[in-house]
């Protein structure tokens, strides 16, 4: 590998140009994690490709000297999926940020991979047209990254996660093919299947994504609660009615203090939790649904509530609730962002376990989620200076996937499984779950090159019978598996 790693670089050089090609090491430690940083690898060789053809002519070279890599967009995923490896080849996907088409007409654009999320609103905004899928870094992450991970948002509630609003992908398969995987194409649905499946089957170059209109108007409410557990009852309460908001998201006090700490979003003193709830669509349906809402708010035991006079308002209520992340870093060192999925009616026995566990373990957590769905966002803060504190860290966070599970609900809902969780995953599925997906794997990767290690347990080659595994596995020993 010392010899074919070298050789490969002068190939990959000659066929992108040698501005395109990074083996420095210094600039090989900006890659060597994504927005999960307690995970790290750096990778032997990084390059930067323009088009789909180069991906394709990268690809075809990693096959055929046998070297692993792995797709990269901005680096904002929090699962470890864009986790280099350290033997391999991380193809980064930034530099490839055109729109290539509006087709108002169609209600679609087709854009490259590194397009930012939010680009796509802002170019299409002017035709009354915007892109629905917004996760909290809609900023600064990439539409590739989002059918990568199968992204969702604070709207997803009503507009569904990124599966909904792609038409068409154009990827590289892993022998260095590239073809296109369209919604309604007959037969099974590879669309579907490549979409979530985390830079596992293949590299997207082209996505066509499905426009959607702007709404007539929008109304947004904050309400403040002494306790969280109330502001579930207000969740529960809405959706009973029969109202399906655009979003409902739920912050408790040490994300609101993290939050204030950040950006002066200015809650509501006192809060023990906070209640955003979104209406949109038809002027005269929004106004009878909303003062359903503010009432059910009320109800349920709000001690102040604020409706968005305007744009301004709305976005300093959605301020703070999207930086609620990054703005964990004002109040711990470190933190783990976890994601799991639990039923709405769950939510209450749920969220009063996670505060059992913190204070049993004296962990603390952080609880950001969209509650209209039951996608919980605990942030498990600790400081990674201290001795034990990641690995207690760690437990906390695991032991909260395992009470999603034992309610019904999963290990992840929007930023997949990656490297981080895979060990949970036979908490969640068997066996026969395990090798069927492996399965479908290797139907499009045989040689178990395309972004090997992420989201199995036990990353099996495709030529393996499957079942438990009776010796080690061939990668065992290598230093970069994780």
């Amino acid at each position: 590998m010392e010899t074919t790693l070298p050789a490969l670089a002068e190939r990959l050089a000659r066929a992108l140009g040698d501005e395109a090609v990074i083996t420095d090491p210094v600039r090989l430690r900006t890659y060597e994690c994504d927005g999960l940083t307690n995970h790290r690898a750096m990778p032997a060789i990084v390059v930067l490709p323009e088009s789909a053809e180069q991906i394709a002519a990268v690809v075809r070279e990693c096959a055929a000297a046998g070297i692993p890599y792995v797709a990269r967009g901005s680096g904002t995923g929090l699962s470890g999926g864009a986790l280099p490896r350290t033997d391999g080849v991380l193809i980064v996907t930034s530099r490839m940020r055109r729109i290539l088409e509006i087709d108002v007409p169609n209600q679609r654009a087709v854009v490259e991979p590194g397009v930012i999320n939010l680009d796509v609103t802002r170019a299409v905004r002017p035709y009354g047209y915007y892109f629905a899928p917004d996760p909290s870094s809609q900023q600064i992450c990439s539409v590739g990254g989002n059918v990568a991970e199968n992204s969702g948002g604070a709207h997803c509630l009503k507009y569904g996660f990124t599966a909904h609003h792609v038409l068409a992908c154009e990827i590289v398969t892993p022998d260095g093919e590239l073809v296109t995987l369209a919604a309604g194409d007959p037969g099974y649905d590879l669309l579907g299947a490549f979409i979530g499946s985390e830079g596992t089957l293949g590299i997207t170059t082209k996505i066509t994504v499905r426009l959607t209109r702007v709404p007539e108007t929008v109304q947004t409410l904050l309400a403040a609660y002494d306790s969280i557990e109330a502001g579930g009852t207000a969740v529960s309460a809405i959706i009973g009615a029969g109202v399906v908001p655009a979003a409902i998201e739920m912050m408790d006090a040490l994300s609101i203090e993290a939050a204030e700490a950040s950006v002066a979003c200015g809650y509501p003193p006192g809060a023990g939790a906070v209640l955003i709830v979104e209406l949109d669509g038809p002027e005269p349906e929004v106004a009878a649904q909303f003062a359903e809402v503010e009432r059910l708010c009320r109800e349920a035991g709000a001690f102040e509530i604020r409706i968005a006079a305007d744009d301004a308002a709305r976005a300093l209520i959605w301020k703070g609730r999207k930086s609620a992340f990054a703005a964990v870093g004002r109040i711990s060192p470190a933190y783990i962002v976890q994601d799991g999925v639990i039923p709405r009616t769950a939510l209450p026995q749920v969220l009063a376990s996670i505060d059992a566990l913190s204070a049993e373990s004296g962990v603390r957590v952080a609880n950001v989620f969209h509650a209209g769905d039951g996608n919980l966002h605990p942030l498990v803060l600790f400081d990674d200076a201290e001795p034990g504190a990641a690995e207690r860290a760690e437990e906390v966070s695991g032991r909260i996937l395992d009470l999603c599970i034992e309610h019904g609900g999963s290990i992840t809902g929007e930023h997949g499984v990656g490297v981080d969780k895979a060990r949970y995953m036979p908490r969640m599925f068997s066996d026969a779950d395990l090798d069927t997906m492996q399965m479908v794997r290797c139907g499009f990767d045989p040689a178990g090159l395309c972004n090997p290690g992420k989201v199995f347990p036990t990353p099996r080659l495709c030529g393996e019978v499957p079942g438990v595994r009776k010796g080690p596995h061939p990668y065992e020993g290598k230093a970069d598996i994780f």
